[in-house]
C-alpha cells in the first residue's frame, strides 16, 4: 500500500515537472523587458502621526463593541457579575 502510495507521488511529481517545462512564467516586476533591474520604489513614511491615526481608531472601536456585548450580557441576564466581585476594600 505504501509503494502504490509512493509510486502515485513520484507519478505525480513528474507530471508536474513537465507541465512547469512546458508553460514557463517570467517575473518582470522587478526588471525590465530587457532585464534591467528597476528602481527602489518610493518608500511613504507614516511616522507617529500614521500610527496613531492607525491604533486610537481601532481602539475605540473596539471598546465600543465590548461595551455593547458586555450591556447586552447583562441585559438579557447571560452574565451577571456578583457584588462579591467588586470588593476592593
Amino acid at each position: 500500500m505504501a509503494i502504490s502510495r509512493l509510486t502515485r507521488l513520484v507519478t505525480q511529481s513528474k507530471n508536474i515537472s513537465r507541465y512547469e517545462q512546458i508553460i514557463v512564467q517570467k517575473r518582470t516586476a522587478t526588471t525590465t523587458p530587457s532585464g534591467a533591474i528597476l528602481p527602489e520604489p518610493e518608500k511613504t513614511p507614516f511616522g507617529l502621526l500614521g500610527v496613531v491615526c492607525a491604533v486610537v481608531p481601532g481602539l475605540l472601536i473596539g471598546a465600543a463593541i465590548s461595551k455593547n456585548i458586555a450591556n447586552f450580557l447583562e441585559e438579557n441576564e447571560l452574565f451577571v457579575p456578583s457584588d462579591d466581585d467588586d470588593d476592593d476594600d
